[in-house]
């Protein structure tokens, strides 16, 4: 009967390691499982954060476009400029070679005046104003 006792106790030892035992691999088993869940969140909220990144950060799509269309406008400026230079040059030339020019910028600017031809200058108009409606009578 002792015999029977010891192995009985034995076996209620063994029984009870054998629980000790299965408990970390059910524990292991479930932290795999919550890791890899939040593992799985992790990876998104990176790529949620990136994809925000990508188009609000200091580099972003968003600034890219405001860069592109402020781009656009200074080369239009830029071509702007570049055809009032060519005006500019041909005036220049013009005045260089044309008598005709000369003597119309001699005649608008310096006010001289051709033989027999008389200059009157008017005074500058006033700023026109509203003027409030009259009462009727």
């Amino acid at each position: 009967m002792r015999d029977e006792n010891a192995q009985a106790g034995k076996t209620a030892a063994g029984g009870q390691q054998a629980i000790h035992a299965a408990m970390p691999r059910r524990a292991l088993a479930w932290a795999m499982r919550r890791w890899r869940t939040a593992g799985t969140a992790v990876a998104v909220m990176l790529a949620l954060l990136l994809g925000w990144h990508v188009v609000n950060g200091k580099n972003g799509i968003s600034v890219w476009m405001e860069k592109r269309a402020e781009d656009r406008q200074l080369h239009k400026q830029i071509d702007d400029l570049n055809q009032e230079n060519a005006r500019m040059r041909d005036r220049v030339e013009r005045l260089k070679s044309d008598p005709d020019a000369i003597g119309m910028v001699a005649h608008d600017q310096l006010h001289y005046t051709k033989p027999n031809e008389v200059i009157v200058k008017l005074p500058p108009e006033p700023p026109a104003q509203a003027q409030p409606a009259a009462p009727g009578k």
